[in-house]
């Protein structure tokens, strides 16, 4: 990553979802970036692989673009009983 567009992703926060499966993994997605997910053993793990992947992300100008115009001023999840 360069150094004018770490300078300009700094201090931007992303929601980030974490779910674990079925073998005992946790996913984790960010939903800002299309096909923005991955997986580890721990939270911290999948946390660190995460970062990896959105930087990864950050290298396609479509992403950049997506993350400066991205500035929501209220998230939430909630779960829904079907």
């Amino acid at each position: 990553m360069t150094k004018a567009l770490t300078a300009k992703i700094k201090g931007k926060k992303l929601p980030i979802i974490i779910q674990k499966d079925e073998d005992g993994f946790y996913v984790v997605e960010c939903p800002v970036f299309r096909g923005c997910y991955t997986q580890g053993k721990t939270i911290d793990e999948a946390l660190v692989n995460i970062r990896e992947v959105i930087e990864l992300c950050l290298e396609e100008k479509e992403n950049q673009e997506t993350l400066e115009s991205y500035n929501p001023q209220e998230l939430s999840l909630h779960n829904i009983s079907l």
